[in-house]
């Protein structure tokens, strides 16, 4: 049974392309707090608990969506990147690409534990906001990596 869960090859190409410029932009926005008034609009929402303010479920609310959209180009962008077929797909690569979405995984959950035990605050939102990027970032870096060691041994034996 094939299963075809991977995008063709080319979109890890344009994922790349998305994805360099938007983690720039996401860098320089979070660390600037910019928050252009045109982003403002009027937006649905599950559920809105303010620090200082009301408490609503299933209404509409005023936001800035830059982050949001943001957010969304590069988790899609990521996605793109991680789950595109590479130019030769086998089953070793296959393997591959399992192993390092397991170890991945780990990894990503060993450093949301770690910050569990050792950052607080508000500084714990942010690695939680982080977090939602870094195990595909993990699993983009790992394969690569692997695949590139395996490119490396098979060029050495011929």
């Amino acid at each position: 049974m094939k299963l075809n869960y991977l995008f063709p090859h080319r979109f890890k190409r344009i994922g790349l392309m998305i994805l360099v410029p938007f983690v720039l932009i996401g860098f320089y926005v979070v660390n600037n707090d910019i928050e252009p008034e045109v982003f403002d609009l009027n937006v649905p929402a599950i559920f809105v608990d303010e620090i200082i303010g009301e408490q609503f479920v299933f209404e509409m609310t005023e936001n800035n969506v830059l982050n949001e959209i943001i957010g969304t180009i590069l988790i899609l962008s990521f996605l793109m990147v991680a789950f595109s077929k590479e130019k030769q797909e086998d089953e070793l690569i296959a393997k591959i690409r399992l192993e390092s979405l397991v170890w991945a995984t780990y990894v990503n959950y060993a450093v949301l534990f770690v910050a569990m035990l050792f950052v607080y605050g508000i500084s714990f939102l942010w690695v939680m906001i982080f977090n939602m990027f870094t195990i595909l970032l993990f699993f983009i870096i790992r394969f690569n990596w692997q695949v590139r060691k395996l490119n490396k041994s098979i060029g050495h034996e011929e």
